[in-house]
């Protein structure tokens, strides 16, 4: 596989695992049934998303989000810092669909809290009489494993990434020119011209004062020699 092919690859399985995070957190989780008569409002059903049962996972889902754009453009030290990010983001989202689901009454606490007004873990778990899991906790676990995946993918491979232009990939310098005045000193030597009376619109510009030679007059004569002495004889 290619260098491009591996850093889209890594790009889109961090976006594809972070956004069944985000996802997965906008959903039911949980369906409660509480103890009849607990519930305020008289029903003893609770549905618990996402969002109360693990409150965390949307933050550590946007910041994958926001680490996959970061490696379209980074450099190849950038990279792998990145690649690191990525690991460690996708580890906290295991976590945390983990946690969830390995104590699913302690994770519904909060939601059962606001919804009989009873405060405390151990209050809360007695109001629970049946509790019912969907499949999105996991979802968001799968995500996780797949944000992790991909920052070990990108540590591992980010050498072979091709180089953004912006770092000086495939970039030519070109050649010095030079022979070639900027705009700025020919304004400058225009006016100089003028200054002496020369037109700086003229082909051949008298610079300097210097008399062009005139190619129909030839050399001017030589002068005699000083001296006083007689060459005749």
């Amino acid at each position: 596989m290619t260098g491009g092919r591996l850093k889209l690859a890594a790009i889109l399985a961090i976006l594809l695992g972070s956004g069944l995070a985000l996802l997965a957190w906008s959903q039911a989780w949980y369906a409660v049934a509480l103890v009849p008569g607990s519930a305020a409002s008289g029903s003893g059903s609770l549905e618990v998303s996402g969002q109360a049962a693990s409150p965390a996972l949307s933050a550590l889902a946007l910041a994958g989000l926001a680490l996959a754009g970061a490696l379209t453009i980074a450099g190849p030290v950038i990279r792998i810092v990145l690649g690191v990010l990525a690991a460690v983001l996708g580890g906290c989202i295991v976590l945390a669909a983990s946690i969830s689901l390995a104590d699913p009454v302690a994770a519904v606490s909060g939601a059962v809290a606001d919804a009989t007004g009873v405060a405390g873990a151990a209050s809360t778990a007695e109001l629970v009489d049946d509790l019912a899991s969907s499949g999105w906790p996991v979802v968001a676990l799968i995500g996780g494993v797949l944000v992790a995946l991909a920052g070990v993918g990108v540590i591992t491979t980010a050498g072979a990434w091709p180089t953004s232009r912006r770092y000086g990939g495939g970039v030519r310098m070109q050649p010095d020119d030079r022979g070639a005045s900027a705009p700025s000193d020919r304004a400058v030597d225009d006016w100089d011209d003028l200054t002496r009376g020369d037109d700086p619109t003229d082909d051949h510009p008298q610079r300097g004062g210097a008399t062009p030679t005139d190619p129909d007059v030839g050399p001017a004569d030589p002068a005699p020699p000083t001296g006083g002495a007689d060459t005749t004889r």
